[in-house]
């Protein structure tokens, strides 16, 4: 007898939560009558009524529904790991409660899992969003395709299905300053690929930041890819090469005597460029040390406050 764990991290989603549940619940009755399922939500230290409302589902339903409450809002990877140290399933599903994602695919996921897929991506190759909100992700998602994963889909996905193997896998590796989405494809397993329009979040507004999907990107490229680094030795090659031929052209220019009296505006335009590179360059290995000092301390990366588990 399967049974699919779906883990779901919230926060301030009190609007979303009882339009999620119905849905959720609903859309077990399109799988076959043997299987079962197991539903694990985390509140990520949302600061409205979202615990509340998780309360009221947990009640609901006790016998399948997990609820897990951090103390403080730790991210979405960090609550996804949560979540998934509670999972039991054969099979996991990460879905959001926004119902962005529509929980209708997660049967067609279900039965590419049964053929042997360990590892099932919803695609969202269309989306149901402004112009900017459009641009911003397929920027991103073009950016980490092309210099971090070269195996990330087209438009990258956020609704996936991985089997229990996969699940071991993920809590084993125990990754800090991640991206859940990312790190499943870096581990490398074999994926079916499938297409949908991202729908337009209803109810509510959005809680991902424009801060969030700046750190989102920057922790994709710091945790997968070693490009940044290797563009600052490309751009300091380039820059030392054109500065080895600009001193031997004055260098012959003082020679001959054919050096013009110059005002000090050339000599400030260089100063300010090159100082911009070092500051920017300094950032960027700033951002790989850091990390490396935040995981040698070996901080947990959540604090579970609260956790109601197969309460009768």
């Amino acid at each position: 007898m399967p049974k699919i764990t779906i883990v779901t991290p919230c926060y301030f989603n009190e609007q979303n939560i009882p339009v999620f549940a119905k849905r959720i619940i609903e859309n077990e009755k399109t799988f076959p009558p043997d299987v079962s399922f197991e539903y694990v939500l985390v509140d990520d230290g949302s600061k409205d009524n979202t615990w509340a409302e998780l309360q009221k589902f947990h009640h609901q339903y006790p016998d399948k529904v997990k609820i897990i409450k951090l103390v403080r809002n730790f991210g979405e990877t960090n609550a996804i790991y949560a979540g998934l140290g509670y999972a039991t399933g054969d099979c996991n599903v990460m879905i959001a409660s926004d119902l962005q994602d529509p929980p209708e695919l997660i049967l067609k996921m279900y039965e590419y899992w049964l053929k042997g897929f360990k590892l099932v991506l919803a695609n969202a190759s269309g989306r149901e969003e402004s112009f900017l909100q459009k641009l911003a992700s397929d920027t991103t998602h073009s950016m980490v395709r092309k210099w971090a994963l070269k195996k990330l889909p087209k438009g990258g996905f956020d609704l996936n299905l991985f089997d229990k193997q996969v699940r071991e896998t993920i809590l084993k590796v125990d990754d800090k300053n991640s991206f859940f989405s990312y790190l499943l494809i870096w581990l490398g397993y074999e994926y079916v690929n499938i297409p949908y329009t991202r729908q337009k979040k209803e109810p509510g507004k959005s809680t991902y930041s424009f801060s969030k999907k700046i750190k989102n990107v920057v922790d994709s490229f710091a945790a997968f890819s070693y490009f940044p680094i290797r563009l600052i030795s490309v751009t300091g090659l380039v820059l030392g090469l054109l500065s080895f031929m600009y001193g031997i052209y004055v260098t012959g220019e003082k020679i001959f005597g054919d050096i013009p009296i110059t005002g000090w505006t050339s000599i400030m335009v260089v100063m300010l460029f090159v100082s911009s590179f070092q500051m920017v360059a300094l950032g960027i290995i700033g951002e790989y040390v850091w990390r490396g000092l935040d995981a040698s301390r070996k901080r947990p990366n959540y604090i579970i406050d609260k956790a109601m588990v197969n309460e009768h």
